[in-house]
């Protein structure tokens, strides 16, 4: 049967800035282990810590533009464009030039004990 997720549920974020994170589905709001979906904003200028999660990430950019640093140099993913990173992968996320709106999908599910960021 379908269930209606009727509001997320707000996440506290890593980084240098306040950013939104709305998780609609997920270990905190759907009690979803399998697959989390959250609405991220982000203004210009966030950064945060590195980090090498277990999970798959998809993230899809709505508005702005995301930097993702990876060992192999920065990929900018535009408004309109997506990128999947692998488990196992180190990866920072930054917002560098403007404030950014996106949508990130986690397989499995976010957990903050499955993420493993660097220590500033």
């Amino acid at each position: 049967m379908p269930k209606l997720i009727e509001s997320p549920t707000r996440i506290e974020a890593a980084g240098n800035k306040p950013k939104l994170i709305d998780e609609y589905v997920g270990r905190v709001n759907s009690n979803s282990a399998h697959v989390s979906v959250a609405h991220m904003r982000s203004p210009q200028g966030w950064v945060e810590p590195a980090q090498t999660p277990e999970f798959e990430e998809i993230t899809l950019v709505l508005r702005g533009s995301l930097a993702v640093e990876t060992d192999q140099g920065t990929i900018e993913v535009a408004a309109g464009q997506a990128i999947v990173t692998s488990p196992g992968e180190r990866v920072r996320y930054s917002t560098p030039s403007a404030d950014t709106e996106y949508v990130a999908v986690c397989l499995p599910a976010f957990a903050p004990n499955t993420v493993h960021r660097d220590e500033e």
